[in-house]
């Protein structure tokens, strides 16, 4: 018999992780959040809850799905636990070393036909997948933030990924609702590639002067027909993981154009990440967004 997907193993229950446990439970798998710190679970499954409330009320599903989406999701802080999922994806913190001691403690534990995925933004897949015990079975799948609103997933074959593993995954990311692009294994793949160094470009006009938080966000809104401003976006995914990906550029390959910017080093070093630590670009802790420079 062919294998098959029916169970999802998530490493790290944080923001992208509990949103792809959320989406994964609503197309009917069975989840395992697995993460080392059981606060962690207990928050990313009281946001799930949370999101999952707001899309009944704008009638996107009924109650009883909800429910039942709900009782699909187990949380477990032992990495035993994720031993019987078909797939595993990892979504940690956005450094190698983490995601690669993460597959050394997690790849003992998993049945050998188990596929292994990683949530990266930048690393390379075939990197990470040499420090595994399944490089064929191993692949890139890239989900954008916030997970349960955004349509695209990138998928990303590592130079070991088999046929199978990637044919698996293409199911598994339209049985979710979602649109798959395939990219190659480059450094930040495609999204990233082009929309960090944006981004870092938006921080070198506010470093150097030119606009204002507040000129650059409405210029490029009002101007690029933009959703939300390069820097208030910055401060949505996290100035630290911003930061992350720009060097990964920079590092990977070896253009000065992808230098990060000082003023986002100086930013990530003051420990001023975006939303998640109240202060970024713009300051969140009164009732709006105040910018900060």
């Amino acid at each position: 018999m062919a294998f098959e997907i029916k169970s999802i193993g998530i490493i790290g229950a944080g923001q992208m992780g509990n949103g792809i446990a959320h989406v994964c439970a609503l197309a009917g798998y069975e989840v395992i959040l697995n993460d080392l710190a059981a606060d962690r679970i207990k928050s990313g499954l009281a946001t799930i809850n949370g999101n999952m409330v707001r899309q009944v009320a704008k009638g996107l599903y009924t109650e009883e799905e909800r429910q039942a989406a709900l009782a699909r999701i187990q949380g477990s802080d032992k990495t035993a636990s994720l031993g019987n999922a078909d797939l595993i994806i990892e979504a940690a913190v956005e450094k190698e070393e983490i995601k690669r001691r993460i597959f050394t403690e997690v790849c003992p534990h998993l049945k050998p036909e188990a596929i292994l995925a990683t949530n990266t933004s930048s690393i390379s897949i075939t990197r990470l997948a040499a420090s595994t015990d399944r490089p064929e079975r191993f692949i890139g799948i890239h989900f954008m933030n916030p997970v349960p609103i955004m349509q695209l997933v990138e998928l990303v074959r590592g130079i070991a990924t088999e046929d199978e593993t990637f044919e698996l995954s293409k199911e598994f990311v339209t049985r979710l609702g979602k649109t798959y692009a395939v990219s190659e294994d480059f450094p930040a793949f495609m999204v990233n590639r082009i929309l960090l160094p944006m981004i870092n470009e938006a921080i070198y006009t506010l470093y150097e002067g030119v606009g204002s938080v507040d000129a650059i966000d409405t210029a490029m809104r009002l101007g690029a027909n933009h959703p939300m401003g390069p820097l208030q976006l910055a401060d949505f995914i996290g100035l630290d993981t911003c930061l992350s990906i720009m060097q990964v550029l920079h590092e990977g390959l070896a253009d000065s154009k992808y230098r990060p910017c000082p003023l986002l080093v100086k930013y990530v070093e003051a420990g001023w990440l975006g939303r998640k630590t109240q202060r970024g670009f713009y300051d969140y802790r009164g009732e709006k967004p105040v910018p900060t420079r």
